[in-house]
């Protein structure tokens, strides 16, 4: 039977991560993995982190299952942070996920099960797994315009013109913050346009904020987020810890499903432990654990604030540079939306063959619709990234 088992593509960016490696060449760079990186190369594990996994295991007594849709604490303390006060709690139904990726497919799961014939409208382009994931779940889809390739900006009237289509039962993939792959947000008068449109059509809006913290701060990356929420009179939210608390490997996310009512919120909760109940049955608790007890203690809180903020600070840094290199470079100002861009990502507008060309000829591997990952940069290599873009007639 394993026999007959389909081949299955190889994922584009793991390809190149093997090219990279396979490389033999000393001063190559990686922009391609969609990880946070120091500018020594580095993927730290947050003091407050380290603090508080110290704290849990001194004085944690049990390695029992919590509940099926996780510490209902982690749920609290995750809803104030990328809702603040706008939703009342007995909105909001939540389930422990997995990552920000059990998070999103536990949202495509409930939109599903609520309307079989839904069609789920997401940005072109968007996240890959978004995409993967919805045609494994055998879910219509409809791309919308939202990436201008000639101005590396948001075609807002475009978007907005795509979304008239949408229709009652419909849903909408939005990214709450630091749009991946491009880096290009909407600005938040634009987000009351696109409101308008969903709540008009009746359509449900799925948010996946993925790198709060890492654009302009953790309230102005969440308004965004919050103005849906409080907005519509449903939204679901699919929130991951893995970026802004280093944590990947621990594999933490959570599922909100903001309801019109109590009881309406009561469904959706019985909802969301049945599908975790039906996929891994008890979500995982050890980077849950140590989110809660960072956002619950001031102490915790107040570091790794401190140090995001340092991180962002950083990439914000050397989008700076690097759209100052090449504005010297090409004498003209047409690669300055890199510094506006938010987040680890953007794209630079290369085609595939210049892309080709600077890992060729410069050892700079980025994927193939020159998405880089701007944390993969430090302060040497923006002139060598630079002066590749130029050389390769970007």
């Amino acid at each position: 039977m394993l026999n007959d088992l389909p081949s299955q593509a190889e994922d584009k960016i793991l390809a190149l991560m093997a090219q990279f490696r396979a490389d033999p060449r000393d001063d190559k760079i990686d922009l391609g993995v969609g990880v946070y990186r120091n500018a020594h190369g580095h993927t730290p594990i947050m003091r407050a982190v380290k603090s508080a996994e110290t704290i849990l295991l001194e004085t944690q007594e049990t390695k029992s299952y919590v509940a099926l849709a996780g510490d209902p604490a982690f749920t609290r303390a995750m809803a104030d942070l990328v809702l603040g006060d706008v939703v009342a709690q007995n909105r909001i139904a939540a389930a422990a996920t997995p990552g920000g990726t059990g998070a999103v497919r536990l949202a495509f799961d409930l939109v599903r099960m609520a309307n079989p014939d839904a069609r789920v409208f997401v940005p072109g382009p968007t996240w890959p797994n978004h995409l993967s994931i919805l045609d494994y779940l055998g879910m219509p889809t409809v791309t919308y315009r939202y990436f201008d390739s000639t101005t590396c900006e948001v075609d807002v009237a475009g978007l907005l013109e795509d979304m008239g289509d949408l229709r009652a039962g419909d849903a909408v993939l939005l990214h709450g913050c630091c749009h991946n792959p491009t880096g290009a947000n909407l600005a938040l008068t634009d987000w009351q346009a696109v409101i308008d449109i969903i709540t008009t059509k009746g359509a449900l809006p799925i948010i996946d904020i993925a790198y709060q913290g890492f654009g302009d701060g953790l309230d102005d990356d969440a308004a965004a987020t919050r103005l849906v929420a409080s907005s519509c009179p449903e939204t679901l939210i699919a929130a991951s810890c893995s970026k802004n608390f280093g944590i990947y490997r621990e594999r933490t996310g959570l599922l909100m499903a903001v309801s019109n009512d109590a009881s309406s919120c009561d469904l959706a909760q019985g909802n969301l432990a049945y599908l975790n109940r039906q996929t891994y049955s008890f979500p995982p608790d050890h980077g849950a654990r140590l989110v809660t007890m960072i956002l619950e203690d001031e102490t915790l809180r107040a570091d790794w604030q401190a140090e995001l903020a340092n991180m962002r600070a950083g990439m914000l840094s050397l989008r700076q540079q690097l759209a100052s290199e090449l504005r010297t470079l090409s004498n003209s100002d047409r690669f300055d939306f890199l510094a506006g861009h938010r987040g680890m990502f953007s794209r630079l507008g290369a085609s595939p063959e210049q892309v080709a060309r600077m890992r060729e000829d410069h050892g700079i591997y980025m994927v193939g619709d020159s998405r880089i990952n701007i944390a993969g940069l430090n302060t040497d290599t923006v002139p060598v990234l630079a002066r590749a873009m130029i050389d390769a007639g970007v």
